[in-house]
């Protein structure tokens, strides 16, 4: 082929490295392959193929918002109670005033459940405690901050400052969706308000603004402006879409690669095939009583929280991709004090529907498919503040996981004898984002947006170190 041919010209980097000569193609374009993967940019949520194959195929993600307290619920400390009244030997790292540096025990008794053994407190969640032998429990977690806001923007992108894409967006963009009637990342929040940091919590950072959350409701209508108030003449609407679709697509020209743009186009469509798909899906009537009694929606205590995760379970049936449950708004696991009458109050509005959904995706051949993930953004520190509460601790907190692919019954990791450091086989937030993206078949360094000249992935490993935790897995990578 002539240099100064038109085929030339047009010719593709690959085919360009095939023709080169002195062996600079062969070198090059094995690593180069790699490169042409990451340079794929979507705007879509058309499904697409991970880089293996998963063990899950979505994530129902319950962000128990506030920092539940480890050490009254997942990890028994006997020297908390051996030495309690006492100081702690070393000192604690405090993050607000009326604090004592006096060891308090754990509020609540502590035994073994399932087969595995696993100790928690059961007093406090009943009905989560004795499926123990579903659950992955992560004892050994640690954080980077002490603030809630940066607590949460680390469980939920990695990183303490806000801007970055979340879990959720980066697993839409890698694998868009099976329903392509809803959106492939939805939100159930608390109707009562948002939690910390409200929106920017299912943020698409500089990903395409088509893959943050969508917003459904739990009361009233499930999603809003979606359907006019008043009903237009026969054919009036498909002929305003088809208009704004050809004004659309006519501004798109002249100005491309605008991703906002081009979201806003798609969610237009996305809105007018989800004006059958989303009331279809919603609507909670078709379940069976023994369903709606099963998630509490009989009792006015689990009835907002029974809602939202019967939802997310009805969303994963039909296809989305990931589901965000916010436990309430504000910090609802946030206990400066009282924790021995707080804690009750709010595990007492969750715990039923969260045991709900896993025996219920379990006894539809769901849970082999879906991650299941409760955890907060931080733990609790062993010493008391204003006398029954506990303070802030990104040093240590648990955590749990249930299905798609992650072993069941496992304890994994531990804490110092008192609770407030990881010290045995320690697991960062975003190694175990890592992990969960493993079990989807997503390859955290291999998924990749080009942002600021710089190739950022999920994890964004080359600053945290993150890493696969091979032992939370059923099916580990070969070594």
């Amino acid at each position: 082929m002539p240099m100064n041919s038109p085929e030339f010209a047009m010719i593709s980097r690959r085919r360009l490295l095939e023709l080169t000569g002195l062996g600079f193609g062969s070198i090059a374009l094995a690593g180069l392959l790699q490169a042409d993967e990451s340079e794929r940019v979507y705007n879509d949520i058309l499904p697409r193929k991970g880089h293996h194959a998963g063990s899950a195929q979505a994530v129902i993600q319950l962000v128990m918002n506030g920092g539940p307290s480890q050490m009254d619920l997942f990890d028994y400390k006997p020297a908390l109670i051996k030495y309690s009244g006492q100081p702690h030997p070393d000192g604690v790292e405090i993050h607000q005033p009326n604090n004592a540096n006096v060891l308090m025990p754990g509020a609540f008794p502590f035994k073994p459940y399932g087969q595995c053994g696993m100790e928690m407190a059961g007093d406090v969640m009943p009905q989560v405690a004795p499926l123990a032998d579903d659950l992955c429990l992560v004892r050994s977690m640690y954080s980077e901050h002490n603030n809630h806001p940066e607590g949460l923007n680390q469980l939920l992108s990695c990183r303490i400052f806000p801007g970055r894409p979340v879990m959720g967006s980066w697993i839409s963009y890698a694998l868009g969706t099976v329903n392509q009637n809803l959106p492939a990342y939805i939100v159930l929040r608390d109707p009562e308000g948002y939690p910390t940091s409200g929106k920017q919590l299912w943020s698409s950072g500089w990903l395409p603004a088509l893959y943050q959350g969508v917003e459904f409701n739990t009361t009233g209508v499930p999603v809003h402006n979606l359907s006019r108030l008043e009903p237009l003449p026969p054919g009036a609407q498909r002929e305003s879409l088809d208009l704004l679709a050809k004004l659309n697509a006519a501004h798109a020209k002249d100005h491309p690669g605008e991703s906002e743009l081009e979201s806003r186009i798609r969610n237009y469509e996305l809105a007018a095939r989800m004006q059958l798909a989303a009331a279809e899906v919603l609507d909670l009537t078709k379940e069976t009583d023994a369903t709606r009694k099963l998630y509490g929606l009989d009792n006015p205590a689990t009835t907002l929280y029974g809602t939202r995760c019967l939802m997310a379970r009805r969303l994963i049936e039909s296809g989305v991709r990931f589901v965000q449950v916010f436990s309430g708004p504000g910090q609802p696991w946030d206990h400066h004090n009282k924790i021995k009458e707080l804690l009750p109050q709010i595990s007492s509005r969750t715990d039923q529907p969260v045991a709900a959904l896993l025996k219920d995706l379990k006894s539809r051949g769901l849970l082999d498919r879906t991650i299941v993930m409760w955890a907060g953004e931080f733990g609790r520190l062993p010493t008391t503040q204003n006398g029954d509460g506990r303070d802030h601790n990104r040093n240590a907190f648990s955590l749990w996981l249930a299905g798609g692919g992650f072993k069941g019954g496992l304890s994994y990791g531990a804490t110092d004898e008192f609770g407030y450091k990881s010290v045995v086989d320690r697991v960062s937030v975003p190694s175990l984002q890592a992990t969960m993206l493993y079990a989807l078949g997503i390859d955290h360094l291999r998924l990749t947006y080009s942002h600021e000249g710089r190739e950022q992935t999920p994890t964004d490993a080359s600053v945290t170190g993150a890493q696969l935790v091979p032992g939370l897995l059923k099916n580990p990578p070969a070594a």
